[in-house]
């Protein structure tokens, strides 16, 4: 019992892949490579968007994609970077070769998400501490920095009142040149 597929109103099938139109994809992207993700499709002979493409050849099609369970040490680079970088699963997927993006996010969710806040807490402790010297050396600097610009301000208002300042010309000293018509 296998679902028909279904297509939106553009004639572009959604749904499941079949095998075929993953040899498809695959042949295309050997032969000429990912050149433009938004037009492959039809010239791939594929009635799908390029976005699917893209999805189903970086999740599931290349030949680098590594499958299976997470290591003990994946988990745990993971869970480091998830500390410092946060949800930035690209970053993350930079640091385990054949791992993608979206993969790692779904591991992180559904599996090392309550390790992980768990794993934060506890090595943070120190880092709390730095954060929170960090603020307040912040908040000091940016007193310091408002009370220069104020001082400042004073300097520029007395600058403007020395003897080299221009001078206000009077209303007297412009009524007393004349127009001329040429």
């Amino acid at each position: 019992m296998v679902r028909t597929p279904c297509y939106d109103e553009n004639g572009m099938k959604k749904g499941t892949w079949t095998p075929e139109e993953d040899r498809k994809l695959t042949a295309y992207i050997a032969k000429y490579g990912s050149w433009n993700w938004r037009q492959l499709p039809k010239y791939a002979g594929l009635a799908r968007c390029g976005k699917s493409c893209r999805l189903r050849w970086m999740n599931h099609l290349r030949p680098n994609v590594k499958r299976g369970n997470y290591t003990k040490e994946e988990d745990e680079i993971i869970l480091n970077l998830h500390a410092q970088l946060g949800n930035r699963w690209s970053a993350i997927a930079a640091h385990l070769p054949g791992r993608s993006d979206n993969e790692i996010k779904n591991h992180w969710h559904t599996k090392l998400k309550k390790r992980g806040t768990n794993y934060a807490t506890n090595s943070s402790d120190e880092s709390s501490k730095k954060c929170k010297n960090n603020t307040k050396k912040r908040y000091t600097e940016s007193n310091t920095n408002k009370n220069t610009s104020h001082n400042n301000m004073q300097e520029n208002i007395v600058l403007e009142s020395s003897e080299w300042s221009p001078k206000e010309s009077s209303s007297e000293e412009l009524s007393s040149y004349s127009t001329t018509n040429y």
